[in-house]
């Protein structure tokens, strides 16, 4: 699980281990909370596996137009 966290394809999917931070913490908030898996196959999943899996499947991004967050490849 945590060499998943470290694999570089899904730091540059988000835009940055920053970025890849706050999504995780803030779908493991709305989980906590008791939003609902956006994947199938959560039986024996912690939740933070669920969150990278929602990730890795494109199921969760980052809303950049309704945050603070820049868009990856933006220069400001």
């Amino acid at each position: 699980m945590i060499e998943e966290l470290k694999s570089i394809d899904l730091v540059k999917k988000v835009g940055g281990r920053f970025k890849l931070t706050a999504l995780i913490q803030k779908r493991l908030t709305e989980l906590m909370q008791g939003a609902r898996p956006l994947i199938e196959d959560t039986e024996g999943k912690t939740q933070l596996e669920i969150v990278v899996e929602e990730i890795k499947r494109d199921k969760i991004t980052i809303d950049y137009e309704h945050s603070d967050i820049d868009k990856p490849g933006t220069v400001q």
